[in-house]
């Protein structure tokens, strides 16, 4: 099979300006394309976040979503210091839903965007870290 490489998502937003000042002001993401009111990208590293507008989206036909179902949709980020970048992002206003915590598979705390949509921060590398045993 040929291989491929994964780039990124896209989250529909209500209000590209609003995201961008989460995600870029707070988070700190590089921005790489602002087409706003339309659409917006984001780099980290070599990932992308798309911010597709409602608007834009419905003329596609896709419908809202609910308050659950973007809970459920989890943008996900790792750190070597979740302690350290939760001190850091917490001055720069982000509101977090969990606080660093330790889970069975990682420690990991969360915050909401604009949206609603989960971001999550874990520390060491997604899906081989373990919190230190007590």
């Amino acid at each position: 099979m040929t291989e491929f490489r994964f780039e990124g998502l896209t989250l529909t937003v209500e209000d590209i300006e609003r995201s961008l000042a989460f995600y870029s002001g707070k988070l700190g993401l590089k921005v790489e394309v602002n087409a706003a009111p339309a659409f917006a990208m984001l780099r980290h590293g070599a990932g992308t976040i798309g911010l597709l507008a409602q608007s834009v989206a419905a003329k596609e036909g896709v419908a809202a979503s609910s308050a659950v179902q973007k809970r459920g949709i989890h943008v996900e980020f790792s750190t070597d210091d979740l302690d350290g970048l939760y001190a850091a992002l917490q001055a720069r206003g982000v509101l977090f839903h969990e606080p660093p915590h330790d889970e069975p598979w990682e420690r990991s705390m969360t915050a909401l965007d604009p949206d609603g949509y989960t971001v999550e921060f874990a520390q060491g590398h997604r899906g081989r870290n373990q919190p230190a045993r007590k």
